[in-house]
């Protein structure tokens, strides 16, 4: 990129050096003195005599010097050029002078020292004319990005602060001065703020300020006219979006809560009477088995029939305990889960199991409950969709936080467009939503052929006013 301008400009050098400012009448009465020195030259050399008096060997020549310079100086090359090419066509006469008469060799190698000046001297002056003009091009724009900038920074409806690298307010645009004041500008980044602005790192932290609503800080990096760099603060007003963030965590944790309170009926519903119903029927084919006079084919039918019931009888049962399973309330987390666990191992034969680390300790109802359909949501992804042969659980029980890990050796999927699967995998985003209602995170790493890993990791505590209410 650097070359294609350094050969433009050469291009226009050699264009101007053969384009002489011809129109210039200054450019002429420096032609005019080099023909005055020319021909008093030639009037010397013809007159011989002359010469050891007012006018020694070489000092005509060397006078070309002069307008050479001047030349140089008012037009650069091009002048300079054509004035040392002008110089020589006139000395032509003077050196087809005889020997006895000229000074052949000493005219010619000062003709040539001139013409050399002339190009050297035209070209340094060129160069310099050159670089004045990229500077002054470069100024320009300078100033015009400044104007530029300052336009769009007072004009901007977002309050702006540019700070220095000790985090004092340097420059504030109107909006900020309207939302900080207007003796913003010398007081500190922690006054204003409420925190020290001191690095690109802090870019996205919300900031409550006086005016009640709440602002995103948006940095950029600046370049200072002194060593450090400077750093400017965009505060963008997010009010409305976390306002609408709050409302839709709140409805979905409505609906977490509406599901489960859902769940919770069900489960009563089905243990109290479907269940019920077919634990009295299966007594009732029993005993209708058992009396006497009854044939034998039909004997068979009624116990046939008493396994019928007894099966649905358990089916409901095992999902009455999915709906709302009694361990979690009675005996904790890690039993559910274990539970579970050997119900899946028992029904499909997969090859399950669990494994604890930490301090284990009963967590809130909401974070147990919670925690426990994320991992069975993880177990029934699994043997849904993965195919697997195995299937491990890890709950750690930190300090602060629970972590629980599902990983199978399945198919796997793309993680990457995990997006593209949503419509068909809705548990993903059923999961991940239960971990930001519990004010944790979700983690999902899969890869075709390489198996999935879901990792949750829950604080012990729901955030105020963010998860739903706890069961009762």
């Amino acid at each position: 990129m650097t070359d294609r301008p350094a050969r433009t400009e050469i291009g226009a050098v050699l264009r101007r050096a053969l384009h002489p400012p011809l129109g210039e009448r200054r450019f002429w009465v420096v032609q005019a003195m080099v023909v005055l020195i020319a021909g008093v030259h030639l009037f010397v050399d013809l007159h011989s005599s002359i010469e050891t008096k007012a006018f020694p060997v070489g000092i005509p020549v060397a006078l070309l010097i002069i307008p050479v310079g001047y030349a140089a100086l008012r037009y650069g090359l091009s002048g300079s050029a054509a004035t040392g090419l002008w110089a020589t066509l006139l000395w032509l006469p003077d050196l087809l002078l005889p020997h006895d008469q000229g000074h052949v060799g000493g005219d010619l190698a000062d003709l040539v020292l001139v013409d050399v000046v002339a190009f050297l001297f035209g070209q340094r002056i060129e160069s310099e004319r050159l670089a004045h003009a990229r500077s002054k091009h470069a100024t320009a724009e300078r100033l015009a990005a400044e104007a530029r900038y300052r336009q769009l920074f007072d004009a901007n409806s977002a309050p702006i602060l540019v700070l220095d690298g000790q985090g004092v307010v340097r420059d504030a645009n109107p909006a900020a001065r309207a939302l900080l004041g207007e003796d913003s500008i010398g007081r500190a980044s922690e006054e204003l703020l409420g925190v020290h602005v001191d690095a690109e790192e802090q870019a996205g932290r919300v900031l409550s300020l006086p005016d009640g609503r709440d602002y995103r800080m948006d940095l950029a990096a600046l370049p200072a006219r002194r060593d450090d760099t400077d750093i400017q603060v965009i505060l963008e007003d997010v009010s409305r979006e976390r306002a609408e963030g709050r409302r839709a965590t709140h409805y979905a944790a409505l609906v977490v809560q509406a599901e489960e309170d859902q769940r919770r009926h069900l489960a009563r519903e089905l243990h109290d009477e479907p269940l019920q119903l077919f634990l009295h029927l299966a007594r009732r084919l029993e005993s209708l088995g058992g009396t006497s006079g009854v044939p034998a084919g039909v004997q068979h039918d009624l116990a046939e029939a008493r396994h019928q019931a007894l099966d649905a009888a358990s089916r409901l049962r095992v999902l009455a305990r999915d709906l709302r399973p009694p361990a979690l309330e009675q005996l904790g987390l890690v039993a559910a889960l274990s539970s579970l666990l050997a119900d899946v191992e028992d029904e499909v034969g997969l090859d399950s199991r669990i494994e604890v680390t930490g301090d284990t300790v009963r967590l809130p109802p909401d974070v147990e409950l919670g925690s426990f359909r994320i991992a069975q949501e993880a177990v029934r992804n699994t043997l849904r969709h993965a195919q697997a042969r195995r299937l491990h659980l890890h709950l750690c029980f930190g300090p602060g936080d629970l972590q629980i890990t599902v990983d199978d050796d399945g198919c796997g999927f793309d993680a990457a467009n995990v997006d593209d699967l949503a419509p068909g995998h809705l548990g993903l985003l059923g999961m991940a939503e239960r971990a930001h209602l519990l004010g944790g995170q979700l983690d999902v790493r899969s890869a075709p052929g390489k198996g999935t890993v879901i990792e949750a990791t829950i604080p012990h505590r729901t955030p105020t006013g963010d998860g739903p209410a706890r069961p009762s």
